[in-house]
């Protein structure tokens, strides 16, 4: 029986503090992969129209589940392109929060616990300003071309984002129950 991605992969044993990410988008690409949620396969979504690259990798966080009825989203950063479908023990340290067409759609912000390039940042407002602005330019103007508005509203510290990431883990229990 195969497994599926979102349903039958732990979050992670030391959630929220460090959490398994699925990567479902490696740093550098213009292809928008995302989770089939029916088979637990990747799709390829589209290619983004803007000439953009995902400034870092980009995944969900398994037995999570969110307002947009999605598992929660995780940027992992880290030195490398991280292959899609690849389990990533990730340290989150902050969140992105955003409203994409409307709708709260937050972005766990973590780094590759394995990576020691990356692994030593605790906390959101310790990565260089430059990092932030990229991702916060990258989810704003990615979209512009398909005629749809992304604002990033703010960063948050780690606190805030493991916050978030329990009320998702709690929100995926309520939802599907322990499957």
């Amino acid at each position: 029986m195969t497994k599926h991605a979102w349903h039958d992969v732990s979050y992670g044993a030391n959630a929220p503090k460090n959490v398994t990410g699925i990567i479902e988008i490696p740093k550098n690409t213009r292809a928008k992969y995302e989770l089939d949620k029916d088979s637990g396969m990747l799709i390829l979504d589209r290619v983004i129209y803007s000439s953009m690259y995902y400034p870092t990798n980009y995944g969900f966080i398994p037995q999570t589940y969110c307002d947009d009825k999605d598992p929660l989203d995780i940027l992992v950063l880290s030195q490398i392109e991280i292959v899609p479908m690849c389990l990533v023990d990730a340290k989150v340290i902050g969140v992105m929060q955003m409203m994409d067409g409307g709708e709260m759609d937050d972005k766990i912000i973590a780094v590759a616990a394995n990576d020691m390039s990356v692994a030593h940042f605790n906390d959101v407002s310790e990565l260089p300003e430059y990092w932030k602005k990229e991702m916060r330019n990258f989810f704003e103007d990615y979209k512009k071309l398909e005629n749809k508005t992304v604002e990033v509203e703010e960063f948050q510290g780690r606190e805030k984002a493991m916050e978030i990431v329990q009320k998702a883990i709690e929100d995926y229990k309520i939802e599907f129950g322990d499957r």
